[in-house]
């Protein structure tokens, strides 16, 4: 790296010095700038302005959590993928840790570098360099990264047996040698191992190492997910057998909580119950109108103990998987299913919080409670609800919710609406979601897949759950325990920028300089609702958000608008909740079986661990979703359908249905012969000579192309003619450049990128049937 001197601690140094020690050091802390150029006291502060000021200037980016790098610059050395090949064989790499304004690179070979050239999907070792064109990266060494595993399907022909992937970002199809392909059938989910060869041409060659199912199994969607992103499955016999061992809890050192009537409200299939709630007026004279509110939790660290064979397990799993056909559970069925959930009519082992509001809603005070509890009534939310609309609404009481409406039900209600206000008060972010749900038939297969309807009762447990999180937070800190916070950072001065430009093409202005809030989100929202872009609103300011991690840090949670949080409700299922529970019950003395100092000082990677071990599991949730949803929709093929613009990009525009939810995309080569500009600040496919454009978030019209279940691809055809210039809008920012084949453009795409049966789009990539632009 290049040195620079040292900077009297009486000034700061000017922009260009700044900007040349980032670009050479790749990024740095605030703290590291300051200690490299000797700033102290109100230096330090000056340097804080400074750094404020060049990132809205957009000369600086965020590198990580913490650090800054010059605007779209690349580290000298880091570790990239090839995502992109051009017309004349060219690679282009993209940082594996990049940031969204981050370029792509060209990837300049190394002739004295041994072994077989990098090729698309490979990840390479290189020096990023500013060429006269752009970025260029030399390539170091082709890393091997170890994922030389492909979960495909069996197709064989007379000739040979071949992989096909289910990844449709895969190319990998690989050739079965005879001797393998014996005992393999038409249709086998199988795992294969890619052989080393020295062999540039052709495709690679594959050992069969498990078949893992069958291509025709209802249950194949969920189990290729499984597989794919690496869910584990099942327990060891040691696990299992460690749970059975497990007891109920007595009441010696627990308080003894049956006599409260507890009421489980749960979705209708659900298995394992997590929590239970109870509310009653409170008698204090000093507190009129105010109310009790009792949230149970099931007392999960009772049976999984630090070290044993049942928490490594838990720990490795981080979390419970939910499929539409099955559950990939984070504990042994004996726990999550049995003595762990919180029965009706069955004593249960609980780490309680009792918690008093006010007539306002604001929070007086709670105490937690390690104690012994039994569940009055199992309730579904829609049956719950049903009960408190009345028969007059087309609800009404059955034999569960008659007997306890007026005692247990009403008062949840009444005290819910009461903490309302003090949620109204506090402004979280108001982003509405359109979930569905799949409901699968007894043979396995789709039933149907519905909206799912958003009921009081999921808001009245919702906000109790949310209350119970931040009394566990609110009592470690106190307690000065450490403990992994749910964290939820506030938008950063990029995406609130994005926000900006593209708003400025709706005419809804949004100051640049304005720090971003809830309450500003919200009545941008309220603002919208009602009119033609709210649900493009809704989605670009979904965008707009940083994703929710666990850390050790506290940042506060932006969308909750809260100063702390951490996850107590779901033990069962969330690695995260039982580590909360723990810390409560060694912060409170309430047992031998609390946070261990060796978990203390392990909590970063926990934290990093769990926020991880959820992605995973939210990716292989989404993509089960995708292929049962391509398997609903096969059969209606041709079929015509209504839906939004959800997403737009140099290469095609994703369509998601009204009826179903299900994305898919729509080439730009099939959009006509004309070339089509990604204009990035406007979310717009913009046609070069005609000026028509695509926007993000305007419903169309498409024909359903293919829908290939294997993958989960779906491929429409674009039947909405596109809209028409638009003489106020702001010129485009220039991206890559789209057009339809010489025949006329309406054919559908070549097999490949964007095609149900083949690789997705790269990220930052140039699929065929898009045209470069010149470097600028």
């Amino acid at each position: 790296m290049t040195k620079h001197p040292r900077k009297p601690a009486a000034g700061l140094p000017d922009e260009a010095t700044l900007l040349a020690f980032l670009r050479d050091a790749g990024s740095a802390e605030k703290g590291d700038i300051a200690r490299h150029f000797g700033l102290k006291g109100e230096d330090r502060r000056a340097l804080r302005e400074m750094i404020r000021g060049l990132e809205a200037a957009g000369k600086l980016g965020k590198r990580g959590r913490k650090g800054f790098s010059e605007a779209g610059a690349l580290p000298p050395v880091g570790v990239a993928d090839v995502v992109e090949k051009d017309n004349d064989g060219e690679l282009y790499v993209r940082m594996v840790e990049a940031s969204a304004d981050a370029p792509n690179a060209l990837l300049i070979p190394d002739k004295g570098t041994p072994g077989p050239a990098p090729g698309l999907g490979d990840r390479v070792l290189a020096k990023f360099e500013l060429g006269p064109n752009g970025w260029e990266a030399r390539l170091i060494k082709k890393l091997d990264t170890n994922n030389n595993r492909v979960l495909g399907v069996i197709r064989k022909s007379n000739k040979e047996t071949r992989v096909e992937p289910v990844d449709r970002r895969s190319k990998d199809v690989l050739i079965v040698p005879a001797v393998q392909a014996t005992d393999l059938r038409d249709g086998d989910l199988v795992l294969a191992a890619i052989e080393k060869s020295d062999q540039r041409y052709g495709h690679k060659r594959g050992k069969i190492l498990e078949t893992v199912g069958r291509e025709d199994d209802p249950r194949a969607a969920s189990l290729i997910a499984i597989h794919t992103h690496g869910v584990p499955m099942g327990f060891s016999e040691a696990v299992e057998q460690e749970a059975e061992n497990q007891d109920l809890p007595t009441l010696k050192g627990r308080d003894d909580l049956r006599d409260i009537p507890f009421v489980t409200i749960d979705p209708a299939d659900a298995r394992d119950h997590d929590d239970a709630v109870y509310a009653q007026r409170d008698e204090d004279p000093k507190n009129e109108d105010g109310w009790i509110v009792w949230v149970a939790i099931a007392d999960v660290a009772a049976y999984v103990r630090p070290n044993t064979s049942l928490d490594r397990e838990a720990r490795a799993k981080g979390n419970s998987t939910y499929f539409p056909d099955r559950v990939e559970p984070m504990l042994p069925e004996r726990l999550s299913n049995g003595l762990c959930s919180l029965k009706e009519g069955e004593n249960r082992a609980t780490l309680a919080v009792r918690m008093v509001f006010d007539s306002d809603g604001r929070k007086l005070g709670h105490k937690f409670h390690r104690g012994l509890m039994r569940s009055h009534a199992k309730l579904s939310y829609e049956q719950a609800q049903a009960a408190i609309d009345g028969v007059e609404t087309g609800g009404g009481t059955d034999d569960t919710t008659g007997p306890i409406l007026d005692a247990i039900l009403r008062p949840l209600w009444n005290a819910y609406h009461t903490m309302l206000k003090g949620r109204l008060k506090r402004a979280p972010l108001q982003i509405d979601s359109a979930e569905r749900r799949i409901r699968m038939s007894p043979d396995g297969g789709i039933a149907s897949i519905e909206k799912r309807v958003s009921l009081e009762a999921h808001r009245l447990i919702e906000e109790m759950m949310v209350q119970a999180n931040v009394c566990a937070a609110e009592t470690l800190e106190a307690k000065r325990t450490p403990l992994i916070f749910r964290v939820h950072d506030t938008p950063s001065q990029e995406k609130v920028f994005n926000l900006a430009d593209f708003l400025s093409t709706l005419g809804k202005p949004w100051n640049k300089g304005e720090a971003p809030t809830t309450k500003r989100f919200n009545k941008l929202l309220d603002e919208t609702r009602d009119g033609p872009h709210a649900e493009v609103v809704n989605e670009v300011v979904l965008r707009s958000q940083m994703q929710a991690i666990y850390s050790p840090e506290n940042v506060g949670h932006f969308g909750l608008n809260l100063d702390r949080y951490a996850h107590f409700t779901s033990p069962i299922r969330r690695y995260s909740d039982l580590i909360v529970h723990r810390g409560l019950i060694r912060a409170l003395n309430l047992g031998s079986d609390g946070l261990t100092d060796r978990e203390i000082a392990e909590l970063p990677a926990i934290a990093d661990q769990v926020t991880q071990t959820e992605r995973r599991s939210m990716a292989a949730e989404r993509d089960a979703m995708d292929r049962y949803i391509a398997a609903f929709l096969e059969d209606r093929v041709g079929a015509t359908f209504t839906g939004r613009i959800t997403g737009v990009t140099r290469f095609g525009l994703f369509v998601r249905l009204d009826e179903t939810g299900a994305d898919g995309l729509v080439p730009v080569s099939s959009l006509g012969s004309e070339y089509f500009t990604h204009d990035d600040r406007a979310h717009a496919l913009v046609g070069e000579r005609s000026g028509q454009r695509y926007t993000l978030g305007r419903p169309v019209e498409i024909k359903l192309r293919e829908a290939t279940p294997i993958t989960g691809g779906l491929l429409f055809e674009m039947l909405s003619d596109p809209e028409p210039r638009d003489p106020n809008a702001p010129a485009p920012r220039l991206g890559m450049r789209g057009r339809g084949p010489g025949t006329g453009g309406n054919g559908p795409p070549k097999r490949g990128i964007g095609r149900p049966g083949g690789p997705k789009p790269p990220r930052g990539g140039t699929p065929k049937g898009v045209r470069k632009g010149k470097r600028r």
